[in-house]
């Protein structure tokens, strides 16, 4: 029988194919609200399944379940899954016929979001809504496009595929990673442009996404000294003043995993994770350290975002495992995965790049 206990604004990982005893009792935590998963945490496609069930069954409203699975070199889950091209060969496609590109996009989406919630699992953190300036590594051909139209384009069709999947859509890195050269899993990457700048450009997919109904953001651990000398994900200028009030975002607010060197700047863990959630995030991740997921629940003493429960319901997965299974089985989806497969055939060096948030 699972604990009835409402959605706390911690998002915790675990550490193998199925759930240990100390995991239990940290997701029963009330704290804790959602759980993401790594490579390491898959093993086929039965083992996913079964370690699904078992996280949701623990808790009534069940626990949220997440993946960065975007494509590409950033697709957590392989065999039994569809191969995703990397976004930026939706890009290249859209160079050819912008129709095919919008349509391929929602093919994506759909088949990445139907996959998943075959799984159990509720959200992928997707899609990247950075540009392509040719500058950053980390992010690269995870980016659509150099163009902000192009990638807002792209990203709501990926959106309508990912809704039609049965999942919502998490726009990253606001207020937008690709200038900077340095890696925020390892450094604090400055970018040194004006609110100007950034909104000519980078802003303008999550602008056009938030009045689109996005369901998330994630905020980038990146500073932007000209608007605030704190990361964007720490800084209220940044989330409440300009995502909520200038763009008119109303969704959820994911902070960044908080491990990351990127955050470093805000203190301990518990300072970072109080720094983000004053900030205006509804939700901390706290990835691949359980010692520091063990010390945020036994510290952390500010209460619940007043609007966590109603933004975290958006965040489940629409319909059920068992439906979504019947629909990735029907000849009508086989078709849909030949398109994605094809697409990703064709993609230039879609591994291209540094890993992306694995510890191993």
């Amino acid at each position: 029988m699972s604990v009835h206990c409402p959605r706390g604004p911690i998002m915790v990982d675990v550490a193998g194919l199925s759930l240990t005893d100390a995991e239990r009792q940290r997701l029963l935590h009330p704290l804790v609200g959602a759980v993401i998963l790594f490579r390491r945490n898959f093993q086929s496609v039965a083992q996913l399944r079964a370690l699904t069930a078992d996280i949701h069954a623990l808790r009534s409203p069940a626990l949220i379940i997440a993946v960065d699975h975007e494509g590409g070199r950033v697709q957590r889950f392989i065999d039994g899954f569809t191969r995703l091209p990397s976004m930026r060969a939706l890009g290249m496609l859209w160079g050819q016929s912008p129709e095919l590109a919008r349509a391929r996009a929602e093919a994506v989406g759909e088949v990445l979001a139907a996959e998943l919630r075959a799984c159990g699992v509720d959200l992928s953190f997707t899609p990247v809504l950075d540009l392509d300036w040719s500058r950053c590594a980390v992010i690269g051909n995870r980016a659509f496009h150099r163009d902000p139209e192009v990638v807002a384009e792209l990203a709501l069709a990926l959106q309508t595929g990912l809704l039609r999947g049965g999942m919502a859509a998490c726009g990253k890195h606001f207020p937008g990673h690709g200038w900077v050269e340095g890696d925020s899993h390892h450094v604090i990457p400055r970018d040194e442009r004006s609110l100007e700048a950034l909104r000519a450009d980078d802003l303008r997919p999550f602008a056009r996404l938030a009045q689109a109904g996005l369901a998330a953001v994630m905020p980038a651990h990146v500073v932007y000294p000209a608007v605030d000398e704190q990361a964007a994900g720490f800084s209220p200028r940044w989330l409440q003043d300009i995502l909520r009030g200038e763009l008119g975002f109303a969704g959820a607010i994911f902070s960044d995993d908080l491990c990351m060197e990127g955050a470093s700047a805000a203190g301990d863990i518990t300072a970072r994770a109080r720094a983000a959630f004053a900030a205006g995030c509804d939700m901390a991740l706290v990835c691949n350290r359980p010692d520091l997921a063990e010390q945020l629940l036994a510290e952390l003493d500010v209460a619940a975002p007043a609007a966590l429960a109603s933004r975290l319901a958006g965040m489940a997965g629409r319909g059920s495992t068992a439906d979504w299974q019947a629909h990735t089985a029907s000849a009508e989806f086989a078709a849909l995965r030949a398109q994605v497969a094809a697409l990703h055939a064709q993609d230039v060096a879609p591994q291209t790049g540094p890993a992306v948030g694995e510890a191993n």
